[in-house]
This record gives structure tokens, sequence and C-alpha cells, in this order.
């Protein structure tokens, strides 16, 4: 359950005393933020996987060796920032992460963050985060020209969310002369504090690549020469009278495979007739005919191919949670070759994935790979795939069944959709949400028209488009609809929550209606479950929205749930609400096959039928539960 008001801030307490238990808890509970912390303050001299690496060594080292004090600084984070252990241990990277960049003095030994770790340790391999897009990428750029006390206080800011008297205090501790200096540095930045938290600044989410294989050949081209002598005299005694070796029938390695050099030849591609999908039985990515000005260009599409195949240590790949980044088995499908703003993309499709080139029409280097899983698609889900991002903006290449495409503003469902234009299938650019630093203002959708109906397809930062629907979840709806407009539009900004997920479908269904105890009106309870490409990891979030707001709350979330969907079309969840007059209530709904719901805890009460309302305190904790018509229980979504 949660409080529909906000906790105040609490005040600077004097330092307490921090052991290192404390600080090893509160190490554990916020390790992926402390490594994401240092690897943004680092020197980017390091290279990315230097940094990766120096990120997890420093943020492991930072525990203090006997019982210390740390002062707590308030931020917007009461719960995390008021904790003594996680400011100590945030100190000590920010402090070393800022030691790694000073030179060390003549005489003196470097600082612990300038040596080599001792652990973690990676042999015959570079690890380094997964790539953003555009707007990462130009991020990183600009912070690498801060100092580096003023990429801290950048960060401070943006990431944690620490005022400038709060930044300035964290630097002092951690040993920077001028903190105001390094925060008036800082301010030349624009403020995309919400960028910091994209997969490219993020140490613990890695690809892995090999480190530089002709120089490994080289220095061990003895030792390999005796290792195979080794072997095969091995294999002649191990292996009497013919049998299987370790790899069976299979050819030598680096052997030619037909399959796999015809998949790396532009003359094999699939290529899909124009008309193709107006007698198929079907309407998916299959039948999707290769577009594009540059579809002839059989030089683009060898490198395209071969990039894919072999990508090198400059180019950008990126891959939705649960896609393989490997080369293709065999011939892919042609989607689109062309250009497409300042660069030239390439679109395949090989049946599972959706495999997106682009390269720089201006420059040899900065080409990107994206990969996105988009097995199953079909209808709407096979209806539009992002084409190419810049400034903000993204463009879509359409199925040839779409006879029209439009930006809508859920927020304003009442507003009308404004036409985009389609030239060879591919829209106007439309102004991305994913990318939003001033709150939540706007959230634009891409809506078409054509055979399968007029889904509403919403940008979460991938090449594939998730699909919105409305109802309940065994018979959803298109949400394009009056009502699936106006149900939508106080929650559309939750999307975020989901940006970057593998996303393929999120559903709306207001399970229930429940007046509300102070008589002005009644309140929305909506559950919304967001399913992925591969399967697992679906989120559902039951939210809850009272009259005249225009956002709604999350009142619990859980992951790996079968609620709210198809196979479970159940859910109860429960909130405390303040009425006007100040009184609070635990208010608490579940789907209209609810018998009773009841509450336990620090709240003792029941009802008949699916809604709750009883009175109570403020901060009061309940456990609910309920039972269905058919006798069996169901349980609240576990709180976020």
């Amino acid at each position: 359950m949660q409080s529909q008001d906000v906790a105040p801030r609490h005040k600077s307490s004097p330092g307490p005393v921090v052991d290192a238990e404390r600080a090893e808890a509160a190490l554990v509970e916020h390790y992926p933020r402390l490594v994401r912390l240092a690897y943004l303050v680092l020197p980017p001299g390091l290279g990315r996987g230097r940094r990766v690496l120096t990120a997890h060594a420093l943020a492991q080292r930072a525990l203090p060796r006997g019982r210390t004090s740390a002062t707590v600084i308030p931020a917007q984070s009461a719960g995390r920032e008021s904790d003594p252990g996680y400011a100590f241990v945030r100190l000590q990277v920010i402090r070393t992460a800022l030691g790694a960049g000073r030179p060390p003095r003549r005489g003196i030994r470097p600082g612990r963050a300038r040596l080599r770790p001792l652990l973690p340790l990676v042999w015959g391999l570079r690890l380094f985060p997964r790539s953003g897009g555009a707007d990462e990428l130009a991020l990183d750029q600009k912070l690498a020209t801060l100092s580096g006390p003023a990429r801290a206080a950048y960060v401070l800011r943006g990431l944690e969310r620490l005022p400038d008297p709060a930044v300035r205090e964290v630097l002092t501790a951690a040993g920077v002369a001028d903190p105001v200096a390094a925060l008036r540095q800082a301010d030349r930045l624009p403020a995309q504090y919400a960028l910091l938290d994209s997969p490219e600044f993020d140490p613990c989410s890695l690809q892995a690549r090999p480190t530089d294989l002709k120089r490994r050949r080289q220095h061990t081209r003895a030792a390999l020469a005796a290792a195979a002598a080794l072997a095969v005299c091995g294999a002649l005694v191990a292996l009497p009278g013919g049998g299987w070796g370790p790899d069976g029938a299979a050819a030598p390695a680096y052997a030619h495979n037909p399959s796999a050099e015809a998949a790396l030849d532009p003359g094999r591609l699939t290529r899909i007739a124009p008309t193709a999908w107006r007698t198929s039985a079907r309407l998916d990515l299959s039948v999707w005919p290769a577009r594009g000005n540059l579809a002839g260009d059989t030089a683009l599409l060898r490198r395209a191919l071969a990039v894919w195949a072999r990508p090198g240590d400059t180019v950008r790949v990126s891959a939705t949670p649960g896609t393989a980044t490997g080369g293709p088995a065999g011939p892919p499908q042609l989607l689109y070759a062309g250009e497409v703003d300042n660069a030239r993309v390439v679109l395949f499709h090989d049946g599972l994935r959706i495999a997106r080139y682009a390269e720089p029409k201006d420059s040899a280097a900065g080409a990107a790979l994206d990969f996105a899983r988009v097995d199953g698609a079909a209808g709407a889900e096979a209806s539009a795939v992002v084409l190419g991002r810049a400034d903000g903006n993204v463009r879509y290449l359409t199925a040839p069944w779409v006879k029209a495409a439009a930006e809508r503003d859920l927020l304003k469902p009442d507003a009308g959709a404004m036409d985009l234009g389609l030239t060879g299938g591919v829209t106007a650019p439309l102004a991305s949400p994913v990318q939003q630093t001033n709150g939540c203002t706007s959230w634009n959708v891409l809506q078409l028209t054509g055979e399968p109906g007029t889904p509403l397809l919403a940008d979460l930062g991938e090449l594939a488009p998730a699909h919105l629907t409305t109802g309940r979840p065994d018979a959803p709806q298109e949400a394009s609809g009056a009502a699936g407009l106006r149900a939508w539009a106080p929650l559309a900004c939750s999307l975020a929550s989901v940006r970057a997920q593998g996303v393929r479908s999120v559903n709306a269904w207001e399970y229930a209606e429940q007046p509300l105890p102070d008589a002005t009106g009644s309140a929305a309870w909506v559950c919304t479950r967001a399913d992925t490409w591969r399967g697992d990891g679906p989120l559902v979030q039951a939210q809850f929205h009272t009259p005249g707001g225009k956002y709604a709350a999350v009142a619990a979330q859980a992951e790996n749930v079968p609620a709210c969907g198809a196979r479970d079309p159940h859910v109860l969840a429960g909130v405390l609400w303040k009425s006007q007059e100040g009184a609070w209530y635990l208010l608490a709904a579940g789907s209209r096959d609810t018998a009773s719901v009841s509450a336990t805890g620090g709240v003792s009460a029941s009802a008949q039928g699916h809604l709750l309302a009883v009175r109570t305190r403020q901060g009061a904790q309940a456990d609910l539960k309920g039972t269905l018509d058919d006798g069996r229980s169901v349980t609240v979504l576990r709180g976020k």
C-alpha cells in the first residue's frame, strides 16, 4: 500500500557512527547505484572497459576499516539519504573516483583508483555497458569536457537529486578545493539528468567482446603449437578404434560453412514482392517488402551484414533484454535500406529479430547495431518498427498495409491526432517521450490506420514499439477509441517505468470503481500489465485514480506474476487515502469476481464484495486478502 501524501524532508543530522556492518548493508542494497556513480565520475580517458572494472573496484573497496562517522545529507529520497551507511560509502566512492583523475605528485604513490584493480579481474574479454541513443552519446561526450569535480557535481545533482548546498558539502568532504567553481562549470551542461539512468551509463548491465586477438595470437603462437601437438598425441591415445572426438562429426574450426557464407552475401538476401501481403494468409513481418532508396546499394548491404556477423570494437551494439546479438543463421530478409536524417540505415529481419545497422553519411566511424526480438509479431505488433532517432524525435517504418499514420498525445484524450504523412512507408519525425527531461508533460504515441484496425504504439526506447490496449486481459481492445484514450490519459506517464525492458504490449484494465468515503466522487482502480517479447519479466501495476486527478498513483506493483493477465484475470490492491477533511482511510479493491476482502495487521476489517473502505490513521500497515466467487484466494500485489 502507498500513501498519496509525500513525506517531509528530514533535516541534516550530526555525524552518526558508522561501522563496517552498517556500511556493508548499504553497499549491498545500493550497489548498482554506487557503481553507476563511480562510472560517471571516473575520467573518460580510462576507456569504457577500464572504467567498468575500476567503478566496481571502487565500490567494493568503499567499506570502512573500523568505526567512523558520516554526515547525513538531505535529498529527495529520505529512505536512502537518511542512511549514514549509504552517505559514507557514497562519499568514499566519490573521493576515490576523483582521485583517479588527479595526476600523481612526484615521489608519491598513485591513488588506488589509478592502479589496475585487483578485483574484479577479467582476462580475454572487454566489458562495457550497453549502448544508448544519440542523446546519451552526446551527454557522455559533454561530460568528458568537464573536470572531475564538475562531473561529480553534475552527477550528484542529477543522479542523487541533491540540492547545491548538499553537493558542495559532499565535494568538500571528498577533498575538492573549490566546490563552487565545480558547480559553476557543471552549469554549462544542459540539465539532461534523466539520461543518467540510461543503460549507456549502467556498468552492471554489460556486453562482452574479445580483446586484441591478433596480439594474443602473436604472444601465444609457440604455446599453441605445443598445445596442438600435445592434443594430437592425446587424441591418438584416447580414441582407439575411430571413436568420437569432443566435437563429434563437426568440421574443423574456421572451416568454410555454406550457410554462414550465404548469410553474408547481399545477393542472397530475401526480398519480398511489394504486393505479397495482399494475398498472404497472415499479416506479419515476413510479408514486408524491401524499401528505401538504397535497397540496391550492394556495398552498403555488404557492410551491414559483415558488421552484424563481426561487429568491431568501435561499433555501438545494443539489444533488448533476452535478445541474442549473434550473426544470422542464413540469408535474412531485407526490410529497408536508405538515408534517414543524417545516417544510412539498413533494417533486416531473420524471423526472430529485427537488426538495425546505421552509419553516418559523412563519416566512416560511428556505426551502430541494434537488435530487438519480434518473434510471433503479427497484426498491430508487426505494423511499425523504429527506423531512426535524431534530436529527440523518432521515425517509423510502417507495414505495407498501413494507410495512414498520426501523432497523438495520450495526456490529451480529447485533442485530435496530427497526421504524420507516409513517404515510402516512412513517417515524418514525431517527438519521442522517452527523452523527456522536464517531467512528464506529454506522451506522444503513434496511431496507425490500416487493415488490423487503428492501433496505438508507444515508443519505449527500442526498435519495436509497445502495443497499447484496454479492457479485460482475456479480451483486450484497441486503445484508440474515445473510452480507451480516456482510460490511458492518467496512466501514460507510468509507461516510463518499463522503458528499455523489451515490452511487447501494455494493457490497461479498469477492474473496479470505488465510491470515496467523503462522497466527493468515485475513484478508479486500474491494473496495467506490461508483457515482454521474451515471455518472462512482466510488470503488473495497480493504479489508483481519484476524480479530477491528472495522474494515477501506483498503489502496488509486482513482477513475474500471472495477476492481471489472460491466465489469471484477478487483482487485489489497497492504498492509504486522505480525504479533503484530513481523515485517513484504507481503501482496497479486487476484481469484480471477488466475493470478500479482509485486512489484518495494523488495520482489522472485512467486507463482503470486492470493495473495502475503513477509517484508519496515517502510516498504518495492513495485509490484504480476498476470496473469489469460486472460493479461491487472491493476495495483494507486492507493494512498490
